[in-house]
């Protein structure tokens, strides 16, 4: 009898510890990634609702549709149209890459000490993104963005060209040329060669975006 008795107390114990796991934040569902392809036409996806729906359709793929996703990116203002401001456009956090690690808690980390590297900065699919020293590097993610995720002056007309102009990008893997500032940052290092993909390619990318889940 007593035997029985352990034994179901250690199966309660093995179900508890379980749920525990899952419950903490390591183990969360995916809230962020890089996408694993760009749009095919460089910094070009029809704007920002393209943009966003480019997010969505490879998260669905990967199995994460249920939530609302969004590209982390800024665009200028034109005429009466205000600037848009990637950092309003992503919700609050926190943000989970693919593994389960928490890479942001909130605004303030994302755009501060926040956990993003090479190693957490991953694809939908759990993919590191090429870096510097890979080939193809792949680290230049479009943003048009600020240090602090606000609208910068490169947009590739605000996400809908794949001719001239240019677009801010940030690295990835947080590597560049020197150990400046501009060359670690994720979201804002420099502005591509051009808009189209053999331009964004030319600098170290391929038109890849960073993805949020905003709620």
């Amino acid at each position: 009898m007593r035997s029985r008795s352990h034994a179901c107390w250690l199966a309660s114990l093995a179900v508890l510890s379980a749920a525990a796991f899952a419950a903490s934040p390591a183990g969360g569902p995916m809230s962020f990634f890089v996408t694993s392809v760009g749009s095919g036409k460089g910094a070009d996806f029809g704007g920002l609702e393209g943009a966003d729906k480019h997010c969505q359709t490879l998260a669905a793929a990967a199995g994460a549709g249920g939530k609302t996703w969004r590209a982390y990116l800024s665009t200028s203002a034109i005429g009466e149209k205000p600037a848009v401001h990637a950092r309003e456009r992503i919700g609050r956090g926190p943000w989970r890459n693919a593994k389960g690690v928490v890479i942001a808690r909130d605004l303030d980390e994302l755009h501060g000490a926040n956990k993003l590297t090479k190693q957490t900065a991953l694809s939908e699919k759990g993919a590191v993104i090429n870096g510097r020293g890979d080939a193809p590097n792949e680290h230049d993610i479009l943003t048009g963005s600020t240090p602090d995720g606000r609208a910068g002056d490169a947009t590739c007309r605000n996400w809908t060209t794949s001719g001239e102009g240019s677009a801010i990008v940030g690295h990835s893997d947080r590597t560049g040329l020197d150990e400046s500032a501009e060359a670690k940052s994720w979201n804002s290092s420099h502005p591509s060669r051009g808009c189209g993909q053999e331009a964004l390619k030319a600098t170290g990318g391929a038109g890849l975006l960073y993805c949020f889940a905003s709620n």
